[in-house]
C-alpha cells in the first residue's frame, strides 16, 4: 500500500494562516508598519524563494545563461541581476520536456514524499494554453490573497457570491471558489460562463437564492444585466447586487453600476489584480484609490516595455511579478506578465506600506503601433462612455493596405437605428482622434452584432484585437 501526505498535511495551515492574515489580523499586522520592516520581511521570503529555485532545472538553466551564480544574489536588493522569464520561456521548458516542462520542481522529489498537486492551464487567450501546477501550501495562500481582497473591500458576513468565472481546466472558477468557501464565510454560486450555465438561468440564480455580490470579468456581469432586463427581471429591485467585484481596468464604473441597479440602489464595485501563475497581486480597498499590492506576498516591479528598466511612480510598464510565498511548486521569480500599468504616486491614505497600482490597463504584447502612437485595444471602450448611444461592446482590427500602411478599424455596438448611423459616426471618429491622438477608422453597427468576433458570450476575456496585419 502506498504512502504519502495528503493535501492539508503536506503543509502547516496554521501556521500559513499567521503568516499570511487576513481580515482584522491583516489590517492589525501591518497598518502603521515602516517601509524597513516590511522590507525585512521581503527580503526573508525572497532569499527562501531563491533557494528553492537553484534547485530546480528550469531556473538552473535560464539564470545559468544569463551567467548569473548562487553568489551573485545575497538579497532583494540583487534581484535586477536575475533575468525576466515570461510565458514563452515556460512553454519553452514544456516542448523540451513535455508534456509539464521543468519548471515546477516535482522531478526531484521523491513520488511516494511528493505533495499533492493541482493542476490547470491557461485560458489560451493569447496562444496555446500553458500548464499550471500548484503545491497545496502555494495554492492556499493564493486563495487566501484572493479572500483578502474581498475581507478588506467589506464583503459582508454570510454573503451570496455568485461566480462568473469559468471552470474546466482553466485555473480562474475553481480558484475563485476555494478563496471564498475556504477563507470566507459565504454561500458560493458557481455559476460560470454562460456556456456552463446559461445567461438566463444565471439571473434567475441570483433571483432565487438572493445574490448580493457578483464576481468575474465584467464585461460579461454587464451583459448579465441586459438579460435580467429581458427575462423581466429588474436589476435594484428584484435582484439586489450589494458588490461587483471583478477586473474593471479601464472599464467605466458608472456605466456597470447603472446596469445593476437603480436611482435608489447601486452596487459598489472593486477592483482586482492577478495572473493564474502568481495568483492575486493586488486589490482596490474601501479608500477607492487604487489598488493594494500584496507586497508581503508579491513583489512588483514597474519596467518600461522597450528597456526593461524601473519606470517612475505614474509612468506606465510592463508588472513583473516575484511570488514571496511560492517556495514548494513552480517557484515564479521575475515574471514579465506584459500587463500594463502604473504605480499610484501618492501616499497610501490607509496606513497600510503597500504601494498601489492604478489597475490592468492593456497588455503590452497585444499593443498596436500606428504613427509613433502606442494604442491598447482594452482602453478604447472607456474612451466612448460618454456616448449614450454606446452599448459597451466594441472590437478593434489592425490592418495593412496595399501600401504597406497600418491602419486600425473600431466597430462599435450603438443603439443608434441603421439609417442614422451616419449621422452620429463623425463624433466617434472625431472623440476618438482627440483621445487616442491620431485618427482612426471607426464603423458602427446593432447590438449583438459584434458577440461572433467578441466571442463576450462564451469567453472569460472577451477577444478586443483582431490583427490581420500578417
Amino acid at each position: 500500500m502506498s504512502s504519502y501526505p495528503t493535501y492539508f498535511e503536506s503543509f502547516d495551515h496554521k501556521q500559513m494562516l499567521q503568516d499570511y492574515p487576513l481580515g482584522d489580523e491583516f489590517v492589525e499586522r501591518f497598518k502603521g508598519m515602516s517601509q524597513n520592516e516590511l522590507r525585512k520581511l521581503q527580503n526573508e521570503r525572497f532569499m527562501h524563494v531563491v533557494n528553492r529555485a537553484w534547485d530546480i532545472p528550469f531556473y538552473q538553466r535560464v539564470w545559468g545563461n544569463a551567467g548569473v551564480k548562487v553568489e551573485d544574489i545575497k538579497s532583494l536588493d540583487d534581484i535586477e541581476k536575475l533575468p525576466l522569464i515570461s510565458k514563452s520561456d515556460i512553454m519553452d521548458s514544456v516542448e523540451k520536456f513535455p508534456p509539464i516542462g521543468d519548471f515546477h520542481g516535482l522531478d526531484a522529489i521523491p513520488k511516494e514524499q511528493r505533495p499533492p498537486i493541482v493542476f490547470h492551464t491557461t485560458s489560451g487567450t493569447t496562444g496555446t494554453p500553458q500548464p499550471l501546477i500548484f503545491g497545496p501550501k502555494s495554492r492556499e495562500i493564493q486563495s487566501l490573497l484572493v479572500a483578502r481582497g474581498y475581507r478588506f473591500m467589506g464583503l459582508k458576513p454570510a454573503a451570496t457570491v455568485q461566480s462568473c468565472y469559468g471552470h474546466g481546466m482553466i485555473n480562474g472558477g475553481h480558484y475563485i471558489r476555494e478563496a471564498v468557501t475556504h477563507y470566507t464565510n459565504a454561500m458560493f454560486l458557481s455559476a460560470g460562463t454562460g456556456v456552463e450555465t446559461r445567461s438566463v438561468q444565471q439571473v434567475n440564480l441570483m433571483k432565487s437564492f438572493g445574490t448580493n455580490v457578483l464576481v468575474g470579468f465584467v464585461d460579461y456581469i454587464k451583459r448579465l444585466s441586459d438579460v435580467a432586463r429581458e427575462e423581466g427581471i429588474e436589476p435594484g429591485k428584484d435582484i439586489k447586487i450589494d458588490m461587483i467585484i471583478g477586473h474593471l481596468g479601464m472599464e467605466s464604473r458608472e456605466a456597470i453600476a447603472q446596469a445593476w441597479g437603480n436611482a435608489e440602489y447601486k452596487p459598489e464595485l472593486f477592483d482586482w489584480y492577478g495572473v493564474g501563475d502568481t495568483g492575486c497581486i493586488a486589490a482596490e480597498g474601501p479608500d477607492h484609490d487604487g489598488m493594494h499590492v500584496w507586497e508581503d506576498a508579491q513583489y512588483l516591479e514597474v519596467l518600461d516595455t522597450e528597456t526593461n528598466q524601473a519606470v517612475a511612480d505614474g509612468t506606465k510598464g510592463n508588472m513583473v511579478v516575484t511570488c514571496l510565498y511560492k517556495d514548494d511548486v513552480y517557484p515564479i521569480i521575475r515574471f514579465n506578465t506584459h500587463d500594463i500599468t502604473e504605480v499610484v504616486p501618492t501616499k497610501n491614505s490607509t496606513g497600510l506600506p503597500f504601494k498601489r497600482i492604478r489597475g490592468f490597463m492593456g497588455r503590452s504584447d497585444n499593443m498596436v503601433k500606428l504613427r509613433g502612437i502606442n494604442i491598447y485595444p482594452q482602453g478604447i471602450g472607456p474612451m466612448m462612455d460618454e456616448q449614450n448611444e454606446f452599448l459597451g461592446e466594441f472590437i478593434c482590427k489592425a490592418v495593412r493596405d496595399v501600401n504597406g500602411r497600418d491602419e486600425m478599424i473600431v466597430m462599435i455596438e450603438v443603439s443608434t437605428p441603421e439609417n442614422e448611423r451616419a449621422n452620429v459616426l463623425p463624433t466617434y471618429k472625431e472623440l476618438l482622434k482627440r483621445k487616442i491622438g491620431i485618427e482612426v477608422l471607426v464603423e458602427l453597427v446593432g447590438e449583438g452584432e459584434l458577440t461572433p468576433l467578441t466571442q463576450v458570450d462564451v469567453r472569460q476575456k472577451p477577444i478586443r484585437l483582431i490583427d490581420d496585419r500578417f
